[in-house]
């Protein structure tokens, strides 16, 4: 089993990971990680936080002259702006964010102590994990990629530019969508077994576990549900050169809880950041009265950002269905299992 854990807060010295579950003698190449991190740092309508600080990832253990060991993998990335013991208090929730569920959860007065580990800062360490998964998935030629598909309902590049610009004037935030993709996954990755095995619910549960993620469809999705099954289901073809395939991807490279052959197609509704410069009404945590919520340092929106994450967590879920089906102790013998497959 392929296991990813991140600790660390948004302010705190440091951002830690542990990827436990890879095979011995994969290369892991840090320059790519980096090149990665600096992916999701990018995009009209990022924050502050972007200029201050450089992403690069300090691997700890589990890799010897480059190579894994098959032990976990443990990783940093330092922050820069680390100064979680001076910033004030917040006492004024954010309507949308996880400051005052998380604040009742754990009986905390200041939701700074909620807000540190629920910002989208934690991403920056899946990112890193998800790129030494698309270091392993790429020995297979496996790859994926995201595309930001609309911001606020625009798809147009000058006008999205023009509305984030906007609500950045207005003190508002914007949400969008972004796809990502898949391709070369070999059949059979997941099970229709154990509804914890499908590979759609797998993915399904990591790309919504992104922070701001409201909704995820694969294929068709909620257009599928409108049309009959003749204009929905994918005819399943044949030829020596290809084998099965299919004339369409409705189905997004899924069925019965398994890869199909297909490129894996996710869409993922990203809603507006919580912080508004123009904070929403809300209540004092302590002494119960009307407010204005707290405004923190944030992005106007981070659309293509949380594309390159959504990739990070594609490649985590796929590079454990994979080893799960084809080995997971030694690269080399992975890869004669595979090309038995």
């Amino acid at each position: 089993m392929l296991r990813f854990m991140s600790a660390g807060e948004s302010h705190g010295e440091c951002m830690v990971g542990i990827l436990e579950g890879l095979p011995a003698g994969l290369n892991v190449d840090v320059g790519f990680i980096n090149k990665e991190l600096t992916r999701r740092q990018l995009g009209y309508g990022r924050g502050g936080r972007m200029k201050i600080e450089k992403d690069t990832v300090s691997i700890l253990c589990g890799i010897k002259g480059k190579k894994t060991l098959g032990s976990p993998v443990a990783f940093s990335i330092k922050n820069k702006d680390f100064k979680i013991n001076e910033l004030p208090p917040i006492s004024e929730p954010r309507p949308g964010h996880a400051d005052l569920a998380g604040a009742i959860k754990y009986g905390f007065s200041d939701m700074r102590c909620v807000l540190e580990r629920a910002s989208a800062r934690e991403t920056v360490i899946r990112v890193a994990a998800g790129s030494i998964c698309k270091i392993l998935l790429r020995e297979f030629g496996i790859s994926i990629q995201s595309t930001r598909i609309s911001v606020a309902g625009e798809t147009n590049e000058n006008m999205i530019k023009e509305k984030i610009d906007m609500a950045r004037k207005q003190g508002d935030s914007l949400g969008g969508v972004f796809e990502v993709r898949a391709a070369n996954v070999p059949v059979g990755l997941g099970s229709y077994v154990h509804y914890d095995r499908r590979l759609d619910a797998r993915l399904g549960a990591a790309l919504m576990s992104i922070p701001s993620i409201k909704a995820v469809e694969f294929g068709a999705g909620f257009q599928g549900a409108s049309k009959p099954g003749s204009e929905v289901h994918d005819v399943i073809l044949y030829s020596k050169a290809k084998g099965f395939y299919r004339q369409t991807n409705n189905a997004g490279g899924l069925e019965g809880g398994m890869s199909n052959g297909e490129i894996i197609v996710a869409r993922c509704a990203m809603k507006p950041i919580a912080t508004l410069g123009s904070p929403l009404p809300s209540v004092h945590i302590k002494t119960k009265k009307k407010v204005k919520a707290s405004v923190q340092r944030s992005d106007i929106s981070a659309v293509e950002a949380a594309g390159v994450i959504g990739e990070s967590m594609m490649a985590i879920v796929i590079a454990d269905a994979f080893l799960e089906r084809f080995g997971s102790d030694d690269l080399k013998m992975i890869k004669k299992v595979y090309k038995l497959k």
